[in-house]
């Protein structure tokens, strides 16, 4: 009886004290150690959420979602060069479009995100088995994976005689939300591996928007992109924190907290060493712009700061539970929390203006950054380094070439031979008619 109680003591003390850390935790947390984000670095995010949400409107000549600010959206409606919905996507990907960013000097694809009244998009966040796409070493998401490639099949040749028309000097901006997050995001991965299909187009003329993403791309290949892809998370976000796409259907639409209690259980009990060597396990791409608002025991909303960093440890592993995780995942409050971030951290710096040497050693800050998360990340999934081995020499043991190529081939080299047959090749995805196959380096 003695030792029945002891034991039931020390099970409701563990118990306790795991409820007082995880309701103790918030957002925050997540970025504590990151260093504050640059006005310069974080200004093309305000103008990409914008982007992205206009993706919402039927009509951007009578918006119902425009910022509720001088020049709504800032764009010219005359310089949308496509438009589409879901009856024109098929449910092949989430409705998007395609226009000029002249006062930016940018060619801007925005994708919209999850849609709670269209099956299709649920069907396309379902679609992923675990470990089942492997891609450029690592692995990513079937299903966002599969509507990034038909994007690429429908729209690539328009971008492509956009920038030719465009010039030399315009850049390329893949931005969405959500669901339309990792579709930009997977769609920048393979564009930057295959730059000579528009026009030269160099890796630092394209960048990536992912706002509030969902989970896409492995560990190692969430590092390898982080010079092009950028994600923006406001504090307690729920998605980029997922592990599954089931969990984030039944978790958090319908608040099942069952479920979210065991997710949290979860995480609480697996080590992150044990995460990190999983190479199939998928994270939020890219750099992390985190934008915090809230602090603990706190009441109100405080000016909105940005930190960011390209962690491999600690990358948002934690569901945090909070009235406000829904409502942070909103594009709408997103992009003025942003827009709100860059005014307040331009007025700090126009007090006092950084030199031009203090700038250029910033961008070496962040190459190195960059650099020392490679290394990182290379040692923690070592697993993955074998099968790239395989895959480069299979990459480069046949190299013919060919203009009418489609994407299906180009990217089928980039994933592994068994894998392309059997998960990837759709005869509904193929675009073109090229009979030829080419084989592109991985760059």
């Amino acid at each position: 009886m003695v030792v029945s109680s002891a034991i039931e003591c020390v099970f409701c003390l563990g118990c306790t004290r795991w409820a007082c850390r995880r309701c103790a935790r918030v957002g925050a947390d997540d970025s504590d150690a990151w260093p504050r984000a640059s006005p310069a670095e974080f200004a093309p995010v305000p103008r990409a959420c914008r982007a992205v949400l206009a993706a919402y409107e039927d009509d951007l000549a009578r918006p119902r979602w425009a910022p509720d600010r001088p020049g709504g959206y800032r764009m010219d409606p005359d310089a949308v060069v496509k438009r589409t919905s879901y009856a024109d996507t098929r449910g092949r990907c989430p409705p998007y479009h395609v226009y000029v960013d002249r006062a930016a000097g940018q060619v801007v694809l925005a994708v919209r995100g999850l849609n709670l009244g269209h099956d299709a998009d649920y069907r396309l966040l379902l679609d992923d088995p675990p470990g089942s796409q492997p891609f450029d070493g690592g692995y990513v998401h079937l299903g966002l994976f599969k509507a990034a490639v038909w994007l690429l099949n429908r729209e690539a040749e328009t971008l492509t005689r956009l920038l030719r028309d465009c010039g030399p000097d315009y850049g390329l901006v893949l931005a969405g939300h959500s669901l339309g997050a990792g579709v930009a995001a997977l769609m920048a991965a393979v564009v930057v591996n295959h730059l000579d299909r528009f026009g030269g187009l160099q890796r630092s003329q394209v960048r990536c928007y992912a706002i509030a993403p969902a989970r896409c791309m492995s560990l190692n290949l969430a590092v390898k992109y982080a010079d092009v892809i950028h994600s923006v998370v406001l504090q307690d976000d729920f998605l980029p924190r997922t592990p599954t796409p089931l969990q984030h259907i039944f978790g958090s639409i319908f608040c099942l907290p069952c479920l979210l209690l065991l997710v949290c259980m979860r995480d609480t009990f697996i080590s992150e060493a044990k995460k990190l060597k999983d190479p199939r396990r998928l994270y939020a791409p890219g750099r992390m712009y985190h934008i915090v608002e809230r602090k603990f025991c706190r009441c109100g909303r405080f000016p909105p700061e940005v930190r960011t960093a390209i962690p491999v440890e600690g990358r948002f592993e934690h569901i945090i539970l909070s009235c406000n995780a829904m409502f942070d995942h909103g594009i709408i409050w997103t992009e003025q929390e942003a827009q709100k971030a860059l005014e307040i951290m331009i007025g700090k710096d126009s007090m006092i203006t950084p030199p031009t040497r203090q700038m250029m050693e910033r961008r070496e800050s962040l190459e190195k950054e960059h650099k020392h998360a490679l290394e990182k990340t290379t040692n923690s999934v070592s697993e993955c380094k074998e099968s790239q081995e395989d895959l480069e020499a299979s990459v480069s043991s046949g190299s013919d070439s060919s203009s009418g190529m489609n994407w299906d081939d180009l990217v089928g080299k980039l994933l592994d031979e068994d894998e392309t047959k059997d998960n990837f090749v759709d005869d509904d995805l193929v675009v073109g008619n090229s009979s030829k196959k080419t084989a592109l380096p991985v760059r």
